[in-house]
Parts: C-alpha cells; structure tokens; sequence
C-alpha cells in the first residue's frame, strides 16, 4: 500500500460541512482500530515465546503462559504477524487522517489517541520486545543502590554473574559500566528500592517511566507542531502513534522515552511560557541521555533572535543559559551521589559494529581495501578516522542549523530534529530507536511532502526489520525464514476477513 501523505496544515483542508453520521461509527475506523489491537494481541501472546525475556523464563513451565515458549518458531510468527496488522493499521490510520484533510469523513476527536492507547495496551502487560536493555537498566540501577559507583563497575562485576538481574543482560554488556545519566540512574535506584531483584516487576515499573515520557510526548508535540500552523493530529500520528515508538519506545522499554519528553517539554515552555524553565527541563533531559543537550543551542538561538539577532544577545543568552545548566548539572549529579563518571562511559554503546552507521560501514570498507590490498589489517585505525570525520561532519551541520535558527531560516524544533538526526546517521552506532531521536521532533516540524513520505515508509520498513527477541538468529538460520513464511500466512487470514471495511 502507498504510504499516506498527509497534508500538515490547517489552512490546507476546504470547508466542509458536517459528517451526517458520528465519526467514531465509522465503519472503516472501527476496522482499523480493531485490526491493529488484534495485531497488539497477538504480539503480546507471541512475546511470551518470542520476547526478549529474562532468565530463567517466570513464564517457563506454567500450564498456559509457558506453551509459547515451548515453540519459538510458531512464537515468532505470531508476533510477525502481529506486528505486519500493527504497521498497516498505522498505514490507514494516517488515509483517514489524510481523507479528513481533504474533506472526507471527519475522524472522531481524540481518536488517533484512543487508538494508540487501545494498540498499547496488550505490550504493556507482555513482556519485553526487541531488546534487552531493560534488563541492563535493573542491574545499573541495582548497583547504585547498593552504594556501588556504576560509572565504574558492570552488573557481573558489581552484582556477580549469578544474580538474577545479571543473567538476562546480553553477554557483551555484563562488564561494562552505565553509559546513562545519573537522573535516570538515580530514577532506577527508586525503581530497585520498590521492586528488589524481582525483573517483573522491575520491568513494569520501567514501562511506567517510559510511559510517563511518552505522556510528555503527546502533550508538548500537539502544542509545538500548532506554534508552527500544523495540524497536530498529523504530529500525534507521525511522532506518537509510530510503530516505532509502540515497538521500542514502550514495549522496549528504551529510555529515550523519558528523554524526548523531557526535552520536547522543555522546548514547548521555553519557547510558550519561560526559557529559563525550558532550560532546566532540557537539562534534565540530558541527565537521561547527553544528546539530549543540543536542544538547548537552538532554544537559545530563538531566545537570542527574539531579543534582536545579534552576536551580542548570543552571548548573553548563552552565558544565562550556562548559569542555569551547570548548576542544575551539578546538582543532579551530586545530589544523586553518582557525580560526573558518566562523562567516561559515552562511548560504551560503540564497543559493537552496527551496520546501520554509515561511519562505522566506511571504516569497515576501508579496512577491508587494505587487506585486499596487502597493506595489512588496519580496520581499527580506519574506523577511529571514520567515526572522527563523522563527528566533525555532524558539529558542522549542527552549527549551521543553529545559525540558520538565529537569521530566522529554521525554527528551533526542525533544528533540534535535524541536529540530533545527523548526530545518529554520523555516530559510530545506530540503533532503530535513536532515528526516533530525529523523527520525533519533525513529526512537528515540517509539512514537506518528501520529507513525510521517507518518514513514514521509513518507520513501516525499519519497524519490521528488527527480530523481537532482541538478539541474532546466530545458528538458528532456519528458524528466521520458517517463522516469516508462518507470520505471512496469519497475517492474510484477517486481512482477507476485513477486506470490504478497510480504506482504499
């Protein structure tokens, strides 16, 4: 199915009169609502086989939780398919939206949100999809609260390697320290205080922090794609309601919930209300994770524009801004008791070669020239220069997007979306999730058909890409193909019963 291209503005849609039945009956509406939470079940039921679970499996043994993982085969395929209802149910969701646009049947008010909440419902009582980085939040957050430095020590290391938070963290992450800020950490010591070693319930309580992220989400994209004349249904959609955010950001359990909330908040006040209050949200979103900084330079930007424009105002706007951030900075830090050994684990994620970073991929390449051309194996060497040049690639275009802010050619919120995208696109690792870095704010920012149309087939495409127990298929080749020709199959079966009440 084409990707829906949704118009964004609100002067964009004709008058038109009013729909002669309630939006909310909406055959084509019920369809699609129903379609995706059938989708959002069946992943729920498959991720007690296919998810990225703790170990030993609590669902193991147990007469009907534990049939799923008894097959991780026939598992995959239900979740695949799922996930296949999930995304195309996005798809129409966003023809409707499109249609409603244009003049057609009016969606009922709050139905995108009812919709999304209804969709994730199901993975918020299922265990993890996707990844297991949850499992690495617990141990982190387990050794601060014992009064360990976890800027220091890994989960095996702190913990033991028999502790039941250490056992479910992939092998390459047991012995190495919390590449996190010390306010999600601090955040997590809570979460250990409440919950002890029980991963369950670790888990749950780490949903309801993203949880509370994503509530920041949805309630400061609206407001910031409306400052801009958009139609905020349109970023509810694109920014909120992505399957990339319900696959990662939620049944995932990725911090950078709470940190995009954090950070778009701040955005949304510093920009409506108070900067200075923007300032310190923005702040303690870095205090989740560093990127989340950038923002700051574009806030201030538009501060200093709004004032006049010159260099002048630029230094006054920044020298407030770092009176307000280093204090807040060192507050968080030390009031939490973890200080700055946060500062020497940024690199941590870049210990694994991710093929989607197009800086890594080059380094790769340029090894693989040497050796092919007898000059030996310098793939490390390379790699440092690829990941450098790509740093400074990234600071340039992160400079002149801020410039470009303060003569009034960008606004802040395109800004921050561009900066952190070409911050992931460059680093030395992407991951699925950190594209929602970018995506997220642009949701919000721009009405540009192109840019659209990549975003959506963008998040359809890399929404399926990744496996949903969160690891490789390492000397399983068989069962990846075997599990996708299943979850094709399942997929048709309500496709083929709904096909006269979908939209076309």
């Amino acid at each position: 199915m084409a990707a829906p291209e949704l118009s964004t503005s609100h002067e964009a849609a004709p008058p038109r009169e009013q729909a002669p039945t309630r939006p909310n009956h909406h055959p084509s509406a019920r369809a699609v609502r129903r379609f995706g939470m059938t989708g959002s079940l069946l992943m729920a039921v498959g991720s007690l086989g296919a998810g990225a679970l703790p170990v030993p499996n609590p669902a193991f043994g147990l007469r009907l939780l534990g049939l799923p993982s008894r097959n991780a085969t026939v598992s995959i395929a239900i979740t695949y398919a799922g996930m296949a209802m999930v995304v195309l149910g996005w798809l129409w969701l966003g023809r409707m939206l499109k249609r409603d646009q244009n003049g057609g049947t009016p969606l009922a008010h709050g139905y995108i949100t009812r919709t999304m909440g209804l969709w994730a419902l199901p993975l918020f009582v299922a265990p993890p999809l996707f990844s297991k980085d949850v499992y690495s939040y617990l141990a982190q957050s387990a050794i601060a609260a014992r009064g360990l430095d976890p800027y220091q020590l890994g989960p095996a290391d702190a913990l033991g390697v028999d502790d039941p938070l250490t056992r479910s963290i992939p092998t390459i992450w047991r012995s190495t320290a919390a590449p996190y800020g010390p306010l999600f950490l601090y955040l997590g010591r809570g979460i250990t205080a409440l919950t002890g070693n029980d991963v369950v319930l670790g888990i749950f309580a780490h949903r309801l922090l993203a949880l509370a992220g994503l509530a920041l989400i949805w309630w400061a994209l609206p407001r910031l794609a409306k400052r801009l004349d958009l139609d905020p249904r349109s970023a509810l959609w694109l920014g909120v309601a992505n399957p990339l955010v319900l696959f990662h950001l939620f049944s995932g359990v990725h911090n950078e919930a709470l940190m995009l909330g954090l950070m778009l908040a701040g955005l949304e006040i510093g920009m409506a209300r108070s900067w200075v209050l923007g300032t310190v949200l923005i702040t303690l979103a870095a205090g989740i994770k560093v990127p989340a900084e950038l923002a700051l330079g574009f806030l201030g930007m538009w501060v200093a524009r709004e004032r006049g424009g010159g260099f002048r105002e630029v230094a006054k706007v920044g020298l407030a801004m770092a009176g307000i951030t280093i204090p807040v900075t060192a507050a968080v830090a030390f009031g939490t008791g973890l200080g700055f050994g946060w500062v020497y684990t940024l690199d941590i994620p870049t210990l694994i070669r991710s093929w989607v970073a197009v800086s890594t991929d080059l380094g790769l390449l340029g090894g693989q020239l040497g050796i092919l051309a007898g000059l030996g194996d310098h793939t490390d060497q390379v790699l440092a220069l690829t990941h450098a040049l790509g740093g400074v690639l990234a600071g340039v275009i992160c400079v002149w997007l801020l410039f470009g802010t303060l003569r009034g050619r960008i606004d802040p919120i395109t800004g921050v979306g561009c900066g952190l995208g070409a911050v992931v696109l460059l680093s030395p690792t992407v991951h699925p999730w950190y594209l929602l870095w970018a995506a997220i704010p642009l949701a919000a920012s721009t009405a540009r058909i192109r840019y659209r149309r990549l975003a959506v087939a963008g998040s359809a495409i890399v929404a399926l890409l990744v496996p949903p127990t969160g690891s490789d298929f390492a000397f399983r080749a068989f069962q990846l193909p075997m599990a996708l020709i299943a979850g094709a199959v399942i997929f048709f079966v309500p496709l083929y019963l709904i096909r006269h009440r979908i939209p076309r």
